[in-house]
C-alpha cells in the first residue's frame, strides 16, 4: 500500500494574526507554524493504515524550506519519506499550487509506481480555498470525494464515509483514488521522543516545480477589527435574580 499525504505549513490555529501594512501578506515575526489540522488527520490515517496492512507513507509539502519543520513531524508520527518543493516563501494560488503538485506525483509515480491512495485536507486552516485536492484529482484523472470521516482499504477499492445530518454516505473509489480528510476522523498521536530522533535521520528529497500563476489573484488581506467583550457579575446569590430579569428585558428576551 503506497500512501500521499499532501500537507501545508501554515500559522498555529488560536494565534493572533497580523497583517504587514500593505496588506499583501501576514506578519511572521513572532508567529508559530505547525501542520494544517485536517492534512494532520490524513497523516495519521496514513500511518494507520500501513500500520494495519503494510506499505509507505509518503509527505508531500509545497512551501519554504521552514516546511521541512512539519515534515520531519509527519517523519516523527510514523511516516516513511518526506518531499519538499521548495517555494521562496510567496504565497501561492491554489491553480498553481495544484500544478506542482500534480507535476510532481507524475514524477514520483513515474519512478516507484502509482499511489493507491492520496490524502489531502478538506481545506488548508490559512486560505480555506477547497480546491487544490480536486485539482489534482482532476488532472491526474482519479475519484475524489471531500469532508472523509472514515477509511476503509479493500482489494481494489478504498471506501470512504463522509459524515451527513442522518449518518454516513458511503462511497467506493476504485484504486487509485484521493480523498479529503476531515478533522476528527482519528485522534492525531504525539511523536515519541524515539520517533522524533528517527525523524532526524529520513532524507528529506527536494524536487524542483513551478507553475503558471492560476485566475485568482489576490487584492489584499483583511484583518477584521477586535472587539471587546465585557463580562459583568450581577450576583452569586438569589439576590441576582432581579438584575437577571432587567437584563433579559434589556436585550429582549423578555417583555
Amino acid at each position: 500500500m503506497r500512501i500521499l499525504c499532501c500537507v501545508k505549513r501554515v500559522p498555529a490555529p488560536g494565534a493572533k494574526i497580523n497583517v504587514t501594512a500593505d496588506g499583501q501578506s501576514v506578519e511572521t515575526a513572532h508567529l508559530g507554524f505547525t501542520t494544517s489540522p485536517h492534512e494532520e488527520c490524513a497523516v495519521e490515517e496514513a500511518v494507520q493504515i500501513t500500520e494495519a496492512q503494510g506499505g509507505e507513507v509518503t509527505v508531500l509539502t509545497v512551501g519554504p524550506s521552514e516546511a521541512e519543520e512539519q515534515l520531519r513531524y509527519a517523519a516523527s508520527v510514523g511516516c516513511h519519506s518526506i518531499v519538499l518543493v521548495p517555494t521562496d516563501g510567496t504565497a501561492l494560488d491554489p491553480q498553481r499550487t495544484a500544478t506542482i503538485i500534480t507535476e510532481t506525483v507524475q514524477a514520483l509515480e513515474a519512478e516507484d509506481g502509482a499511489f493507491d491512495l492520496i490524502l489531502f485536507g478538506n481545506e488548508s486552516a490559512d486560505s480555506g480555498g477547497f480546491q487544490v485536492g480536486v485539482r489534482v484529482a482532476h488532472a491526474l484523472g482519479r475519484p475524489i470525494v471531500n469532508g472523509i470521516k472514515g477509511i476503509d482499504v479493500e482489494a481494489d477499492q478504498i471506501v470512504a464515509r463522509r459524515e451527513v445530518d442522518a449518518g454516513f454516505e458511503v462511497y467506493h473509489l476504485p484504486r487509485p483514488a484521493i480523498c479529503g480528510v476531515k478533522e476528527g476522523i482519528n485522534l492525531p498521536r504525539y511523536p515519541t521522543m524515539k520517533g522524533r530522533l528517527a525523524s532526524k535521520k529520513v532524507d528529506l528529497v527536494a524536487r524542483d516545480g513551478d507553475a503558471d500563476a492560476g485566475g485568482q489573484s489576490m487584492i489584499r488581506l483583511h484583518r477584521p477589527q477586535e472587539t471587546a467583550k465585557e463580562t459583568m457579575i450581577l450576583g452569586d446569590s438569589e439576590e441576582a435574580a432581579g438584575a437577571i430579569v432587567d437584563l433579559l428585558e434589556e436585550i429582549g428576551v423578555m417583555s
